[in-house]
């Protein structure tokens, strides 16, 4: 009797996939629910296991193959019965080709995280060699980072000299097949810039009273609330207030219709591993500072595990990011469709400034703000980011309003 393993339900908006690893060889014996492939979708990487117990008789779709839902992926035929007979010495355990030692999973039953398995395949790390420390015995990125095992070139990377001959040297060449979600980034970023009227409206802001009031309250907060207080939850307070002012930027564009969105499920750009993904706060507007601040750290951790659900992903009405965490002073973010208006928070930097007449150094921060031209005047653009300078450097403004 055989068994399709077949692509499974990718979640909301997603309908493809790209076969990313196998991690059994056909003829391999698999268990009932044993993770057998991995699959990249431009949101979240996924684990797919066996139905139930046997070998794995054939493999349909290769590494890199895009598959849509549904589609068979292999097929699994029940184990052959072992015969019995009396052996007339010890049968040596079977040799494991060095290949095959590399890709195989833990003896934990395969907990390995996808960032720290893909970290594990560039950086050539034993994957058997690594014990978990992660929630459940899971093997993290940093429970990889310490062994130094070689591995082969992955599947789609093609190493090349500079004269052309395969090797990699001195000033050599490396191909390294792109992955989906980069694809999917890439096609994005491309049709935002070529569907959309963006436009893009800067400005500063004094973060003294910000600075000063984590200051004051960053011991108390974290006693009280176990995480720390972040610039973040101040960015995300403001936004919130002035989307309310100005809730053209809190929409998007269906045909000829505005969709103006009365929640506030606010995007919080994170750079993973794998490329870009934005997570989002369900009604932020709702949410205390400490409870931005533990679930922005919650997503964030998700984003390194490469643990994000396409639920943790779906939907956005506004997004914020934050170039300033990488040492950005300045930059044009681009919008996050079918959004209209995204927040890019940059680096924090003294510099002197003039105020009541006189030269001071304050701790400034430039923050812009991209828009669709086509339903944003630039009167609400630039009104929008005031509002948020207002906010943020009056913090009880920004609580009373945010």
């Amino acid at each position: 009797m055989s068994i399709k393993i077949v692509v499974p339900e990718l979640g909301e908006s997603v309908v493809e996939a790209t076969v990313g690893r196998w991690l059994k060889k056909e003829g391999d014996h698999v268990d009932a629910g044993e993770t057998i492939v991995e699959l990249e979708t431009d949101k979240v990487d996924l684990e797919v296991g066996a139905e139930r117990a046997g070998v794995l008789a054939r493999i349909e779709k290769k590494e890199g193959e895009d598959v849509k839902v549904g589609e068979v992926l292999g097929m699994i035929e029940d184990a052959p019965e072992k015969v019995a007979a009396a052996p007339s010495k010890p049968t040596p355990p079977p040799s494991i080709p060095e290949e095959a030692a590399h890709v195989a999973p833990p003896a934990d039953g395969d907990k390995v995280t996808p960032v720290a398995r893909r970290f594990a395949r560039e950086k050539g790390i034993d994957l058997a060699q690594v014990a978990g420390t992660g929630p459940g015995g899971r093997v993290t990125k940093q429970d990889v980072e310490a062994s130094l095992t070689p591995l082969p070139p992955s599947p789609g990377t093609e190493l090349r000299s500079r004269r052309g001959g395969k090797g990699l040297g001195e000033g050599g060449e490396e191909r390294v097949r792109m992955s989906r979600r980069r694809r999917t980034i890439a096609q994005r970023l491309l049709e935002a810039t070529q569907t959309t009227a963006m436009l893009t409206t800067f400005n500063e802001i004094d973060m003294s009273a910000v600075v000063e009031m984590r200051r004051r309250r960053r011991d108390t907060f974290k006693e009280r609330y176990g995480v720390g207080l972040g610039f973040m939850s101040f960015f995300v307070k403001a936004s919130i207030g002035a989307l309310k002012a100005f809730p053209q930027l809190n929409a998007e564009i269906q045909g000829d219709e505005i969709v103006l969105k009365h929640y506030y499920d606010i995007g919080i750009a994170v750079g993973a591993k794998g490329g870009l993904v934005v997570p989002v706060l369900r009604d932020a507007d709702r949410l205390s500072f400490a409870e931005i601040e533990k679930a922005i750290g919650e997503l964030a951790q998700k984003a390194e595990e490469g643990t994000l659900s396409v639920e943790d992903l779906r939907g956005g009405t506004f997004t914020i990011t934050n170039g300033g965490v990488f040492g950005s002073l300045l930059s044009t973010p681009i919008l996050n469709l079918p959004q209209v208006g995204i927040l890019g928070l940059h680096k924090v930097e003294e510099r002197p400034i003039a105020l009541n007449g006189q030269v001071v150094i304050r701790p400034m921060m430039y923050v812009a703000v991209s828009y669709d031209h086509r339903i944003v005047d630039g009167r609400e653009a630039v009104q929008f980011l005031v509002r948020i300078k207002q906010l943020v450097e009056d913090p009880e403004a920004l609580l009373l309003e945010g």
